[in-house]
């Protein structure tokens, strides 16, 4: 039997052999990586100092991104907690996988094919630590299980009664299943971390840990352009009703003051989980496991920080949508390293890179595309355009949408207005999305063709 045809049938994909031949030949089979996958919370794109936040400190994000590449377009394509998980899983459009409580499950079939599942067949030693996001929770399934459902809660005790965080908690997990590694079978860790999401039910809110009190004490944060409440009130009175992001806008931002106290308690939980990043890779490199690692940052969706008059995520806006993503390979050249690509990244291709990094042919299931290429400084045909809806909720409190983002537009529409409520803005010359041009002639066409590619991929996609 040919090489070729053994390795195909072993379900080693073509990525696999491009690895070989970078390795040096066909004869010499590569190394598989481990991998590294770090899911944040409600962590939007612009917290990282590599993004250009200048108040934040990120210095381990910051770290990987100089030395790996950042996605400066990174989307979700459905913006809340549970959905976006399953689609990070699956490498889904919502559309097609279905998931879209957080009393959703998968069945046995579905977990099967979820990326920790297809690495754990092909040999690698999975791991997972935190939020899991859906009801059923698998731990049977992983070698190694700290998941919780629901949203957890911060503030814990050690074993002798102290005070402990649960990112620290979280961060010490990983550290222990990095310990139980080997370096003769690949790993593939999933951390999931609740930072830095509030803690629901809490006047406090943004629960940080306690060694970060006073961090951000003397900065000022500006105030996002779009605070200012003309923005609000210029929705649509439907929207405005009972609208669950405006209750919490109340709790989180209502005041100059409280708007200062509660983005410094956002950014503090976000520092809170770069230093458990910085802990994860001191710990690869003090066991000789750094050189074959890579490390995948991305947040599961954005998040309001005031902007519109409104708090928390689930809208089209770009703060709700668009997150952090950066892909870390410390086997990339020194000429590929430190690079910022442009191309729209989206949720749904982590588990195709994940399982297009550990040597698999990606599945026909799977609607995301594997992000390698372009790490690998490759430039293929890309995408320019994606879909983008929030059916998971629905009523007063969070009425439903979907629609089509393009490189230079933005098509959404609330589908349970009669008639439907539509919004088109042009991102290029109105960044922050103040004027909906939906009813403005000049704009009928890209009105009008936009709305009919988002009714084509409603069909597509399922």
């Amino acid at each position: 039997m040919k090489r070729r045809e053994f390795l195909k049938g072993m379900g080693v994909g073509a990525a696999a052999l491009a690895a070989q031949r970078r390795a040096g030949g066909a004869e010499k089979p590569a190394k598989r990586p481990n991998i590294v996958f770090l899911l944040t919370d409600d962590q939007r794109w612009d917290t990282m100092g590599c993004a250009g936040n200048k108040i934040i400190k990120t210095p381990n994000m910051d770290d990987m991104a100089g030395k790996g590449v950042m996605f400066t377009n990174a989307f979700v394509t459905t913006s809340i907690c549970c959905t976006s998980r399953a689609n990070i899983f699956t490498g889904q459009y919502a559309l097609r996988h279905g998931k879209r409580s957080f009393g959703s499950s998968f069945s046995k079939a579905e977990l099967a094919r979820t990326y920790p599942q297809l690495l754990r067949k092909a040999g690698y030693r999975i791991g997972f630590i935190g939020k899991y996001g859906l009801a059923k929770l698998p731990a049977d399934q992983f070698d190694v299980w700290h998941g919780f459902g629901g949203q957890g809660r911060y503030e814990l005790k050690d074993k002798d009664g102290k005070y402990l965080h649960l990112t620290s908690k979280m961060g010490t997990q990983a550290v222990e299943f990095l310990r139980g590694c080997s370096k003769d079978k690949p790993f593939c860790l999933s951390i999931s971390f609740k930072a830095p999401h509030v803690q629901d039910g809490d006047r406090r809110q943004f629960i940080y840990d306690r060694a970060y009190k006073d961090l951000y004490k003397d900065a000022t944060i500006p105030v996002p352009q779009t605070a200012d409440p003309k923005y609000y009130e210029s929705f649509p009175a439907f929207f405005k009703e009972a609208n669950i992001g405006r209750q919490r806008w109340k709790i989180r931002f209502p005041t100059p003051e409280k708007f200062q106290e509660s983005v410094k308690g956002y950014y503090r939980l976000i520092t809170g989980v770069d230093v458990v990043i910085g802990r994860i890779r001191d710990e690869l490199k003090k066991l000789g496991l750094d050189d074959n690692t890579v490390i995948i940052l991305i947040g599961d969706n954005g998040f309001y920080l005031g902007e519109h008059g409104l708090a928390g995520k689930w809208y089209g806006h770009e703060e709700s949508i668009r997150v952090p993503l950066v892909v870390y390979d410390p086997r990339l050249p020194a000429d590929k390293r430190g690079r910022k690509l442009s191309q729209m990244a989206l949720s749904i291709d982590i588990a195709p890179t994940i399982v297009s990094l550990a040597g698999l042919a990606v599945p026909k299931r799977m609607q995301g595309r594997s992000l390698v290429p372009l790490v690998e400084g490759e430039s293929p045909k890309w995408r320019s355009e994606f879909f983008y809806d929030h059916m998971c909720i629905g009523g007063k409190r969070i009425p439903r949408s979907e629609g089509v983002v393009t490189q230079r537009y933005k098509y959404l529409r609330y589908i349970d207005q009669k008639p439907v409520y539509e919004e088109l803005y042009d991102l290029k010359n109105d960044p922050h999305e103040t004027k909906n041009l939906a009813k403005v002639k000049d704009h009928s066409e890209t009105l009008q063709s936009l709305r009919k590619r988002c009714d084509e991929y409603r069909t597509s996609l399922k």
